[in-house]
């Protein structure tokens, strides 16, 4: 476990013992601590709130792995379980606030902590309260820059696409479609949760108004990330429409040839397979050289003039000729 205090509003950033952020825990009226506890749960691991001596409170939740995303006030105090995106996946900080201090747990590094810690200094909160509203918009960021980073990477392929397509591609934009739905589904419960608490706390008419404003651009922010993930999956999706349609092309492009070729040599195929028949008629009549040339490269020379004339007439050679390697 490494504990992290920092002395606000200053900023200060002390690495310390376990007990002795429990005692300034005690004594402080304002503070952050910040725990860092293994990435891997042990067997006989004690809570967080019993090492820092918050027995008092409800919060047998803090630190716990697994926890689902929480959002609630307890009285004069209150609860998060926020979701951060840190290296590709998906996970979660706990904060629990009250008007002295912040304490933030989570299992192993997490960028946004230490980003809000890089911010202090210049940002000056006034309280906790707003300390911890930083804390929520430093993990809002998180799916921003996922998304944003991810929505980069359709628009490129997309572009790909166009220029040469193969089979890799999909696997490529399939991982990027999952990884929308997973920024989706691990934001959106948390947001319904946070702003469900955050309304019924801005109508109670005891939060102050400073608060209220926080609260609101927070709400902005989070409908915004939102937007960001939804434009994702909407991008996601028209570039699996587009190779469709490339695919499709391809296709239509294959079957064209197929329909010029069909066109030229099933007519002489049939007056192949005609004049090859053992009639009688066929044996006498045709002991002339000169009729079996005639017969033989006439006909045909006849059938192929008119697969060209119709094949001209019907557009066909003209868009099989237009498609060419820069347009597929």
């Amino acid at each position: 476990m490494i504990v992290s205090v920092v002395s606000m509003p200053e900023g200060t950033v002390a690495r310390t013992h376990v007990s002795e952020a429990r005692e300034r825990l005690a004594t402080s009226r304002f503070l952050l601590v910040d725990i860092e506890l293994p990435e891997e749960a042990s067997p006989d691991e004690q809570p967080v709130a019993h090492q820092l001596g918050l027995e008092a409170e409800d919060l047998t939740w803090l630190g716990r792995e697994g926890e689902s995303v929480r959002a609630e006030f307890l009285g004069d105090s209150a609860g998060f379980v926020v979701p951060v995106v840190e290296a590709g996946r998906i996970t979660h900080v706990h904060a629990f606030v009250t008007e002295r201090y912040l304490v933030a747990a989570h299992r192993g590094p997490i960028g946004p902590i230490g980003s809000l810690v890089a911010r202090l200094p210049h940002e000056r909160p006034s309280d906790t309260v707003a300390t911890l509203f930083l804390l929520l918009e430093e993990a809002l960021g998180t799916f921003r820059r996922s998304a944003v980073q991810a929505l980069l990477e359709v628009e490129d392929l997309e572009d790909e696409m166009f220029q040469q397509r193969h089979p890799q591609q999909v696997l490529r934009l399939t991982r990027l479609r999952r990884r929308a739905a997973l920024l989706h589904h691990s934001l959106l419960p948390y947001l319904e949760a946070t702003d469900e608490t955050i309304t019924r706390r801005m109508m109670s008419g005891t939060f102050p108004e400073e608060r209220q404003r926080l609260a609101r651009s927070y709400q902005r922010a989070a409908r915004s990330v939102l937007a960001d993930i939804a434009s994702l999956q909407d991008a996601s999706r028209r570039a699996f429409g587009s190779y469709s349609s490339l695919v499709a092309g391809e296709q239509n492009g294959v079957i064209n040839r197929l329909a010029i070729v069909s066109t030229i040599f099933l007519p002489l195929s049939f007056l192949t397979g005609f004049f090859g028949m053992n009639f009688t008629y066929m044996t006498d009549e045709l002991e002339s050289r000169v009729v079996f040339w005639l017969l033989a490269v006439g006909l045909q020379a006849i059938v192929l003039f008119i697969a060209l004339y119709v094949l001209h007439r019907t557009r066909l050679w003209r868009k099989l000729r237009d498609e060419g390697p820069d347009e597929q």
